[in-house]
């Protein structure tokens, strides 16, 4: 389950001049090159003082940054600028004040913005509160000028730290902003803050595995209440893409595709399990993951339950036909929509999940690398089911 790359994550094979924080760069290069003190040419520097009045203005209206804009305008009457003109605008504002008064170029290809903004959580000059809060509110924006008001706080931040940004990247990011193409950039963001590959700042070696959440989820924390309220806020959206989730993912994945902001089958079952996860524990002061209880267990456990009540075998029947009806699903959508309906019934008879096991079915139930694996899952659930239900 990984998504194709879109025309914007191609080089863009007709352009013929460098976007302007392109040439900002090649200047600056050129200066060193030739041995003399890195700096900017009076051309570079006359333009940046152009691109930050456009900080805050409505694109076209700052007639200073016309000769610095490369996306064309169209001559056909249309009064209208094109979105990737409004978004070079932004862009181009962006830059200007993100490389005032930096000693360096700060247009680094490469260089997303969870990535950049992991870096400024790395460094230390903020709080990972405090970065986490302004890069959820640019993520959660209702439209572009939303978005650029939230990076034009955030830009001065990165400058102060030394960091910098691919604003090549962030153009066809801002250019996609009111379009489908969101969600990926959401999803890019969040993987490249989350990347568990990262050298940490302290030793320089990468960071090892982390556990699950489900795993560490301590009851009695301050803040289990309000972590599993934001791991429920992403149920039935797109693996992701919801930001106040993002602290919480732990899937591998190589750079390459973090920064395409690929879906995966690993990162949408980490996704489901997440949710389900949040739904469970709800106010229960033990963990609902429990090693080995599989959903034929549990589903099992919770039919005797229900037997010893007051509907007795009618009660059994009923679940043994709903659990049937989890086992026929065709695909991981469809299991998943199944657990959301038996984990809350779970959850009241305080009936834990193995949810290791669970994101690792959910992750190979469809694998087409692994035509038998459904049917794998199917036998074992469907015995432990039986074997719990009639121990």
């Amino acid at each position: 389950m990984t998504t194709s790359s879109t025309p914007h994550d191609r080089p863009a094979a007709r352009r013929t001049r460098l976007f302007f924080w392109e040439e900002a760069v090649e200047d600056w290069q050129t200066g060193r090159a030739q041995e003399r003190r890195p700096e900017f040419s009076e051309y570079v520097v006359r333009n940046l003082r152009a691109l930050r009045e456009g900080v805050g203005r409505e694109a076209g209206t700052v007639s200073s940054m016309r000769s610095v804009h490369r996306v064309p305008l169209r001559n056909d009457g249309c009064e209208r600028l094109p979105g990737r003109y409004i978004a070079e605008h932004h862009t181009l504002a962006l830059f200007g004040l993100h490389q005032h008064a930096a000693a360096e170029p700060v247009h680094r290809p490469g260089a997303g913005l969870g990535t950049a903004c992991l870096l400024l959580r790395r460094s230390g000059a903020m709080t990972q509160t405090a970065v986490e809060r302004r890069l959820f509110a640019a993520a959660t924006a209702q439209d572009l000028n939303e978005l650029v008001q939230h990076l034009q706080r955030l830009v001065p931040l990165l400058r102060r730290a030394g960091i910098g940004l691919d604003y090549t990247r962030l153009f066809g990011e801002l250019a996609r902003w009111d379009e489908p193409g969101r969600n990926r950039v959401l999803r890019s963001w969040g993987l490249q803050y989350t990347d568990p590959g990262t050298p940490d700042q302290a030793d320089g070696e990468v960071a090892g595995e982390r556990a699950p959440y489900w795993v560490t989820f301590d009851p009695g924390s301050p803040d289990a209440q309000a972590e599993l309220a934001a791991l429920r806020s992403g149920t039935g959206r797109e693996p992701g893409t919801v930001a106040a989730m993002w602290p919480f993912h732990r899937t591998r994945m190589a750079s390459e595709w973090r920064n395409k902001g690929a879906l995966t089958r690993d990162l949408a079952a980490e996704h489901t399990a997440l949710t389900l996860f949040a739904r469970h524990q709800q106010t229960h002061n033990r963990p609902m993951h429990v090693a080995g209880h599989s959903p034929g267990t549990a589903a099992g456990l919770l039919a005797r339950k229900a037997a010893a009540g007051s509907e007795g075998r009618a009660a059994t029947a009923a679940l043994e036909r709903r659990f049937g009806v989890l086992l026929t699903s065709a695909d991981a959508d469809e299991l998943a929509m199944h657990l959301r309906s038996l984990v809350p019934l779970l959850s009241k008879a305080a009936i834990g999940l193995d949810y290791d096991l669970l994101r690792t079915a959910l992750r190979s139930w469809d694998d087409p690398r692994r035509p038998d694996a459904a049917t794998g899952w199917r036998q074992r659930w469907d015995r432990d089911f039986h074997t719990a239900a009639t121990s």
